[in-house]
């Protein structure tokens, strides 16, 4: 056995895990933004048909070192702060007297690509600044601050958000999911985060293809599935 493949058997078995606990059964801030239905079944506690594969596992636990790396700075009383209220539930990275952060890893050319001018980090990271101000409101704090992490060299970069001007936006949000649940409703497919290539990345993707294909429509063209 190689190194690699005590690595992923390693990482699976964590995995599975994770996947057989129980969730909330409440809204959560990481999934804000992100297509109503995979919201709506994660909420659900439906079994997802299309897990993560190995490279994704690895990535997840890549980000979760850079994550417990920076949060071994700060005290325990500041670092996975609950957020909950009656149908929602997170943690947030780490929370102090007037602000929280959220902490993001990403590969070093994605680093430097939104250092750039052009870069447009209200459309292009809305649903970490949802989560973000998400636990903001929760939190009663005016600030959020997301932080950036390079992988390759450490390099940090931090943006700082403000929840009068998303407030309206997670107030729709969260107003459209409890709708849905509310009245048993499954929201319509339709990918909203990562460009359009939410699809690609859905631990759902099959259960809503069979879903759709069960209700006679034609998912040859649809936007969830042309990845």
């Amino acid at each position: 056995m190689t190194i690699q493949d005590i690595i992923d058997k390693e990482l699976e078995i964590k995995q599975e895990a994770r996947s057989s606990r129980e969730r909330s059964g409440k809204i959560s801030p990481s999934l804000l933004g992100r297509c109503l239905r995979c919201q709506y079944w994660y909420r659900k506690n439906e079994t997802p048909t299309n897990p993560p594969d190995s490279r994704s596992l690895r990535i997840f636990k890549c980000g979760s070192l850079f994550h417990d790396f920076v949060q071994k700075f700060l005290p325990a009383h500041q670092i996975e702060v609950l957020a909950e209220t009656d149908d929602i539930k997170g943690f947030a990275d780490i929370v102090v007297d007037d602000e929280v952060m959220d902490i993001k890893s990403v590969h070093s050319r994605q680093f430097h690509y939104l250092r750039k001018p052009k870069y447009d980090i209200n459309k292009e990271k809305e649903t970490n600044i949802l989560q973000l101000m998400t636990y903001c409101w929760i939190l009663k704090k005016e600030k959020g601050r997301l932080v950036f992490i390079s992988k390759d060299d450490l390099c940090i970069a931090e943006y700082a958000f403000y929840l009068k001007n998303w407030r309206d936006k997670i107030q729709a949000e969260i107003d459209i999911l409890r709708w849905h649940w509310e009245n048993k409703e499954l929201p319509a497919a339709k990918p909203r985060a990562y460009n359009g290539k939410e699809g690609k990345y859905c631990n759902y993707r099959d259960k809503c293809r069979e879903f759709e294909n069960g209700h006679k429509r034609d998912t040859k063209d649809h936007a969830c599935f042309k990845v």
